[in-house]
């Protein structure tokens, strides 16, 4: 059997590393509300609610929630109990007009930023845009990944690092792994979820329910890994085809953060009706904390979700309501690894 770096940690935390990739649209987002809206000016001049916000400049509320997270993280915009947004005294002091200390032009020399431009757009309409390297021919990421050259690429750069998150998983969750059969990895890509919790678990069966042509690559990367008699896959669209009925956890791996709110209820019904009355759902992702004021990380990463998906990352205090909408509860969170935490839940 080859599993090689799924039933064990590296010597050395590669954190730091995964968040210049993961925050690497977040300077872009900000040089966008700078340069193109005079934001920090006009909030000054106009608190508000981030429904007045999305009022004053005509921008769609997934995105702007994500540059509010941003802003509230990084110390420049803050919210009381009312929800009204104001600047800080640091934004006021460098990124407002009048201050002998403004640092705003500084911004200004990346205002031609291909990105600064796409979250121009994705502001405005709430769409996201095309993935860095794609025609705009190709559509956003949601398409592209039907594309097999794209979806290859893709599967293949979230596979490297699931390797490392997927062992950390499976350490956090081994009690509940103990007491399980068979997982459900839903969205799986290239399975390294299902694969890291089946080479740390004998006993455990798993099945990555995944569309063309990722399901390919799953089977592809399942075999390398010698983990073909433990993790099958299984080929459908989890948003309307019907997921296996024989499994008794339900795992989401980085998949919530792709999608907006209804989307992520309506996969939490599926995954609800599907379960027994006794089953587990595993959601692995990098969440925000209730008053989304931190982790500074999990903001800037949301701003790339934001520019390439329909999603954003969540707040813990969010994904515990999509859960009581869908007919499930939270039991427990914990973290993980690389920023990362779990969120674990059953029906109620």
């Amino acid at each position: 059997m080859t599993t090689t770096g799924l039933g064990q940690l590296p010597s050395t935390d590669p954190t730091a590393i995964l968040r210049y990739r993961d925050g690497i649209y977040a300077v872009d987002l900000l040089t966008a509300a700078i340069t193109e809206f005079q934001f920090f000016d006009s909030l000054k001049a106009n608190p508000g609610t981030l429904e007045d916000v999305c009022a004053h400049y005509g921008w769609d509320e997934r995105p702007a929630d994500v540059l509010i997270t941003l802003c509230k993280c990084n110390g420049l915009v803050c919210e009381d109990e009312e929800g009204i947004l104001r600047i800080t005294a640091s934004a006021e002091e460098h990124l407002v007009e009048g201050s002998p200390w403004n640092l705003s032009r500084y911004y200004a020399s990346l205002r031609d930023r291909p990105v600064v431009e796409d979250f121009v757009r994705v502001l405005k309409s709430g769409r996201p845009a095309h993935w860095s390297g794609l025609d705009e021919a190709d559509g956003d990421w949601h398409g592209a990944m039907l594309n097999e050259e794209f979806a290859k690429t893709f599967t293949g750069a979230m596979d490297c690092r699931g390797v490392f998150l997927g062992k950390k998983l499976a350490d956090i969750v081994s009690r509940e792994l103990e007491k399980g059969k068979r997982v459900l990895d839903i969205g799986g890509g290239s399975g390294v979820y299902s694969c890291a919790l089946a080479a740390n678990n004998a006993h455990l069966a798993a099945v990555v329910f995944e569309q063309a042509p990722v399901d390919a690559i799953a089977r592809e990367k399942i075999r390398e890994r010698g983990l073909s008699e433990q993790v099958s896959v299984a080929v459908g669209d989890m948003f309307s085809d019907p997921l296996p009925a024989d499994c008794d956890i339900h795992l989401f791996s980085n998949v919530m953060h792709d999608w907006g709110g209804d989307k992520v209820v309506e996969l939490l019904q599926r995954s609800r009706e599907a379960l027994p009355a006794d089953g587990l759902v595993l959601i692995h992702e990098t969440f925000l904390n209730a008053q989304k004021t931190g982790p500074l990380p999990v903001a800037e990463y949301s701003c790339i979700l934001a520019h390439s998906t329909q999603g954003r990352c969540y707040s813990v205090a969010e994904i515990e309501a999509f859960l009581l909408e869908a007919g499930m509860e939270m039991i427990d969170h914990r973290a993980t690894g690389g920023d990362r935490s779990v969120i674990l839940a059953q029906v109620k």
